[in-house]
């Protein structure tokens, strides 16, 4: 994804995150169904497993993505544009929860920092200091 739709989509992100209180209250009723992942550690095949077996966000299916979406993984990248799109278009049936990996210096030595520079050499400085600003 060209660096100006990451920065927009990052834009739009912390617009919408800024507007919503500290703590997020979800609550179902027995007919409907949740689904709670955490930890993805940037394996996109995991995230695309979630999908495959709970289906897509929707009107009908929330999620609530506990943390540590980022480091240790590849595709750290690719899962924060997944969600945050996802968050920007269902914003009531998709939360995101902050977890101890959306941090700078964890960043800096799991590997996402890197991973960021190696994607987006130009860019990578602005879209990385503008990830923090959505974390």
């Amino acid at each position: 994804l060209h660096a100006r739709y990451v920065l927009n989509l990052l834009h739009e992100t912390r617009k919408h995150l800024k507007q919503l209180p500290n703590i997020s209250h979800v609550s179902t009723c027995y007919s409907e169904e949740v689904t709670v992942c955490g930890d993805l550690h940037g394996q996109l095949d995991d995230l695309f497993f979630i999908f495959y077996k709970n289906g897509l966000p929707s009107p009908s299916k929330s999620y609530v993505f506990n943390g540590d979406f980022v480091d240790r993984g590849k595709q750290s990248l690719e899962i924060l544009i997944i969600l945050f799109t996802f968050l920007l278009i269902y914003p009531k049936e998709v939360h995101l929860n902050r977890g101890n990996h959306e941090d700078h210096m964890v960043n800096l030595r799991y590997g996402f920092t890197k991973e960021v520079m190696q994607k987006y050499k130009v860019h990578g400085k602005k879209i990385l200091k503008m990830i923090q600003n959505v974390f």
